[in-house]
């Protein structure tokens, strides 16, 4: 009781703050998600905004008096629940939480809207779609869900508009990084849990060939993903949740791609080139999952310790399967039924995965 005490009170500083200021260029909202339990699929969000700030993005003066009225709000349930909440989707473990109920209630100087979800085990991310309608400078700040935390740790701008969730019990995904060693962690540790990217690897290294060939065939990969990784971390380009989705659904097409060339093709002349390509695509996944933890001011630091850490995991993975892919090729019979097998294995997980992320 006296840690929600003590949020509503930074909770309505941070409002009248923004209230006194203003400026519509320069306002704050403020959301706290949470699992009602660490185990429960049910997930409660309270989101909170000045009734001006809620006027741009929602026509909520439903009688046209020139003030927000509780009435209005109820009026204008339909009308919150597309112009908001759908820009505010939520996530979870990768999968889209589903939301069962919302509400509205005017407080003395904010509005407080608020949705339960049901969503699927794992870590939570949401999107702020809002920061992409609303007037530059916008912020939405995070209040923490986890006990004996300050409120307002993370925040998401239009640069920025999605966070990890942190999760009870447990300090944020931000949170957790800490240093140059902790992005190279976070590098790693993302390279061995992505399965689509390991997957992708395999693909390329089964009919990868002599040693040279694959050193120019990870080469060409490590290269492509580190420009769109890092053009997309300095903000050169901007991925928003629709392009985060289609960039993934891309990713699961060059696994497909991939895998069928294993199958159809004898000869891999232009594997390098289609390695270099598809690295791109990637890149622009790695830098999503980077986007998530906030970068804030060690974007630097973040960038170059993170892309390291993916280099060295992708290493690991090469070291690991080379040396049992190159025994294969020296029984060619056996060599082909194993890529055969592998393939269609392959090609199998990158068709559920685009039907899945095309869908999503």
């Amino acid at each position: 009781m006296k840690k929600e005490l003590v949020g509503r009170a930074v909770l309505v500083g941070l409002l009248l703050t923004a209230h006194v200021a203003g400026a519509h260029d320069a306002d704050i909202l403020y959301t706290q998600v949470r699992r009602v339990a660490a185990d429960s699929p049910e997930v409660r969000q309270v989101f909170t905004l000045t009734s001006a700030t809620l006027g741009l993005l929602v026509p909520a003066d439903a009688d046209g008096d020139g003030a927000v009225s509780q009435a209005d709000l109820d009026a204008r349930h339909a009308a919150l629940a597309v112009g908001l909440w759908d820009a505010l989707p939520l996530s979870a473990g990768g999968q889209p939480c589903a939301r069962t109920a919302q509400a509205a209630v005017l407080r003395q100087t904010f509005v407080e809207l608020t949705a339960t979800y049901t969503c699927p085990p794992g870590a939570l991310r949401q999107r702020y779609g809002v920061l992409a309608v609303l007037p530059e400078g916008y912020r939405v700040i995070l209040g923490s869900s986890v006990e004996g935390e300050a409120p307002g740790a993370l925040f998401a701008d239009a640069l920025q508009p999605t966070l990890s969730i942190p999760g009870q019990g447990e300090a944020g995904e931000g949170a957790r990084v800490s240093g140059f060693a902790g992005w190279v962690g976070l590098g790693i540790r993302h390279i061995f849990e992505g399965i689509d990217h390991l997957a992708f690897l395999l693909a390329v290294l089964l009919v990868g060939g002599g040693l040279k060939r694959v050193l120019l065939l990870v080469t060409s990969f490590t290269v492509a993903h580190s420009l769109t990784l890092g053009a997309t971390a300095l903000g050169w380009v901007v991925l928003d949740g629709d392009r985060t989705r289609w960039v993934e659904a891309a990713i699961a097409l060059s696994i497909i791609y991939v895998a069928a060339e294993n199958l159809v093709l004898r000869q891999h002349r232009h594997r390098a080139l289609i390695t270099f390509l598809f690295g791109l695509v990637h890149g622009f996944g790695f830098a999503s999952v980077l986007a998530g933890y906030g970068l804030g001011d060690s974007v630097v630091t973040g960038l170059l310790g993170f892309n390291l850490g993916v280099e060295v995991g992708q290493a690991v993975v090469v070291a690991v399967l080379l040396p049992p892919l190159r025994m294969l090729q020296r029984r060619p019979a056996l060599h082909r039924g194993a890529v055969r097998l592998l393939s269609v294995g392959i090609l199998m997980a990158g068709g559920f995965w685009l039907f899945e992320r095309a869908l999503g």
